[in-house]
């Protein structure tokens, strides 16, 4: 039996940008917020966070107080 497929119109309805992509935004920012806030809050020196999808994420706290990010991600394409 043949599917009804959806047009490019459907599927790009509400959607303006790749789910990646979206994804990739929503892990930094993520990860500049809310784990930079528990990082500094709770002095923690160092911590490596890993959301099970291939995003992941060092932070290192800097002797002048600031916090440095490393984020990497993994994308099947």
């Amino acid at each position: 039996m043949s599917e009804k497929r959806a047009s490019i119109e459907e599927m790009m309805d509400g959607n303006d940008k790749p789910k990646v992509e979206r994804d990739r935004k929503n892990w930094v920012a993520f990860v500049e917020s809310d784990v930079v806030n528990f990082l500094t809050l709770n002095d923690i020196e160092k911590m490596t966070i890993d959301d099970g999808a291939g995003n992941k994420a060092k932070l290192t706290r800097r002797k002048d107080g600031s916090v440095f990010v490393e984020c990497t991600s993994s994308n099947v394409l």
